[in-house]
């Protein structure tokens, strides 16, 4: 075991990038630990998250074999690791279709992370994503989708593509009826957002079982998927996330 080098050898959550109030987006987290064992980019990286990540507080980094762990003290924050197969690709939904699905996103009735730097309907334009999936039509396997458009205001780093393919798969799965925190991400960046540019995210449910629920997200733009990912998503108390 080795500590990665001084250049790279802590991550910070910023509080800007929240998920619930006190703990980090599990996407945008995923993303930048993706980025120091894979700065390429161009390999398939699965992310586990084995606790809220805390904000704004270094992590220390420590490389082992093919891995790197993310850790606050002794206790392991985040793993991760290269994976062998990239994730599916979720089937595309038109632009002025995922446009219309924004109106019914279950979110802006009710939502557990309103404060969500990715999908919190408390988050002001400038200051969060605001990516709002509606449930659209379901794909060709009768699996649930959902989708919105989201126009990047500056070209994005992975941790905010990553960041992109997170909360839509929770609301692919059952995140309106349960809460769910993300426990593993798997994702394949191919080409970072630009600005200006408006995508489309499609998320799309993959079946359930006890506490975990599984699901995938695609990433559009201009017709070609950009990148990809599938989930795993855990049900948890609500105290465990305050």
């Amino acid at each position: 075991m080795r500590v990665v080098p001084d250049d790279a050898s802590t991550l910070t959550v910023p509080a800007l990038f929240c998920g619930p109030p006190t703990s980090g987006n599990g996407g945008w987290t995923s993303g930048a630990l993706a980025a120091v064992l894979d700065p390429s980019g161009e390999a398939p990286v699965r992310v586990r998250l084995r606790r809220p990540p805390p904000l704004d507080v270094p992590l220390g980094l420590v490389a082992d074999g093919a891995g790197l762990s993310a850790r606050h003290g002794e206790d392991v924050v985040a793993e991760a690791v290269r994976a062998d197969v990239a994730p599916e690709t979720v089937e595309a939904v038109p632009a002025d279709v995922a446009r219309a699905a924004e109106a019914r996103y279950a979110g802006l009735t009710s939502h557990p992370f309103p404060t969500c730097y990715v999908c919190g309907t408390g988050r002001a334009p400038g200051d969060g994503m605001r990516i709002f999936p509606g449930r659209v039509d379901d794909d060709t396997e009768g699996r649930v989708r959902v989708a919105a458009t989201w126009t990047p205001e500056q070209d994005a780093d992975p941790a905010t593509a990553w960041a992109a393919l997170d909360c839509v798969g929770g609301w692919a799965g059952d995140l309106g009826e349960r809460l769910m925190v993300l426990g593993t991400i798997t994702a394949q960046v191919r080409e970072l957002p630009r600005a200006g540019v408006e995508h489309v995210v499609v998320g799309g449910a993959r079946g359930a079982e006890g506490r975990r629920t599984s699901t995938a997200s695609t990433l559009w733009a201009e017709g070609r998927p950009i990148a990809t990912a599938e989930h795993v998503w855990v049900a948890v108390a609500p105290e465990a996330v305050r």
